[in-house]
């Protein structure tokens, strides 16, 4: 049976955390991993809105008419919208219907913004971006707050081997791993097209793509899955479809590949140095800011949509492998981007005074 959604009052709410998009998406899931350490660190916030799970703190919409009342301990509250479709509202609640609300909205988006947007986001109390790449997209001022990750969750295997096994994978194998949407976009097709030229000559390794195709992109999964029956190597390129336990995934790895054309912000390869492997990425999204200070034994980052420079790379670390220390990338991640680092920053932008005693 599906869990109760816990419902909170919103008089001791600070910080209000909309979702009007019912299908997951990295936006969603930002939402889903911030707000329970949001509250940990004393933030006080709830969300409102479908498609989120039932052990957050809610917000039922018809108890909205409360905002007109100061929460307890402050004089407003924060409605950070991450989507035109939630600054709307808040500009609506705040100008014509005068509640005491300040508004933050947190930009990802690597490209030029429509009028409509940008009439938006000059409606903002405070604007964030996620990258220093996204933030010369915006033309008001910004804070720039990288996405974190659970650095507990994301942690390198114990043992190795019995972690292949628990993913029903050969433990005398190394995999290099390709995880998220499989799609053009995402450069699945280099990845494919990467192992079907090294895997011959390396005969110790295998490659695991972890992730769903939507409706629409089915049939480019399937072209991939044809090539690499096509090639002989339908056993040694696994399509393992999408899991909940993407960690135990990353523990099986032993080399990441990001190969995307494009991506917002991408967080892929922190999950990846996070459990302890090395990475190869192309330089889109926040990629280069991911990677930056890690040095070359943490990753490689590379240019896009250029399938002989991701070969090459991703051979060179195949080669080298048994060099390259998993602590280095492990304490790359951990030390730059925690979740709880994301929080803070979230909590110094939202210029609140928040007792952490409660």
């Amino acid at each position: 049976m599906p869990k109760t959604k816990t419902y909170v009052d919103p008089a001791r709410i600070h910080v209000i955390a909309p979702n009007f998009k019912q299908r997951l998406s990295g936006v969603t899931s930002t939402i889903i991993q911030l707000v329970p350490v949001q509250n940990r660190l004393g933030q006080k916030v709830a969300v409102l809105g479908p498609g989120l799970p039932a052990h957050l703190p809610h917000l039922r919409f018809r108890d909205l008419w409360k905002l007109w009342r100061r929460p307890e301990g402050a004089d407003h509250r924060i409605w950070h919208a991450r989507r035109n479709i939630e600054m709307l509202p808040g500009i609506l609640m705040r100008d014509l219907l005068r509640m005491p609300l300040k508004l933050v909205f947190t930009s990802a988006s690597q490209r030029k913004h429509s009028g409509w947007t940008k009439f938006l986001i000059r409606q903002m109390d405070a604007v964030i971006a996620t990258s220093a790449k996204t933030a010369q997209y915006l033309e008001v001022p910004n804070t720039v707050v990288m996405h974190g990750i659970d650095c507990d969750r994301f942690r390198p295997a114990d043992d190795k081997a019995a972690a292949k096994r628990a993913c029903g994978l050969d433990p005398d194998l190394r995999y290099v791993g390709c995880f998220g949407r499989i799609r053009h976009q995402k450069g699945t097709d280099l990845f494919v097209d990467a192992m079907i030229a090294l895997l011959p000559s390396h005969p110790g390794w295998s490659a695991i793509i972890a992730g769903r195709a939507t409706p629409q992109h089915m049939a480019f999964e399937e072209e991939l899955k044809a090539k690499a029956a096509a090639a002989g190597l339908v056993d040694r390129i696994l399509f393992v479809g999408e899991h909940k336990n993407i960690d135990d995934w990353y523990r099986t790895l032993d080399l990441f590949v990001a190969p995307q054309r494009w991506e917002g912000f991408g967080l892929t390869p922190l999950e990846a140095m996070a459990t302890g492997v090395p990475v190869v990425a192309t330089d889109v999204g926040a990629f280069a800011e991911l990677l930056a200070g890690g040095g070359p034994d943490v990753g490689t980052l590379i240019k896009s949509d250029d399938l002989p420079i991701i070969t090459g790379a991703i051979k060179a670390w195949i080669e080298e492998h048994a060099r390259y220390e998993q602590q280095l990338s492990r304490d790359h991640a951990t030390g730059r981007f925690a979740i709880e680092n994301e929080a803070n920053r979230l909590g110094e932008a939202y210029g609140l005074h928040l007792d952490r005693s409660n």
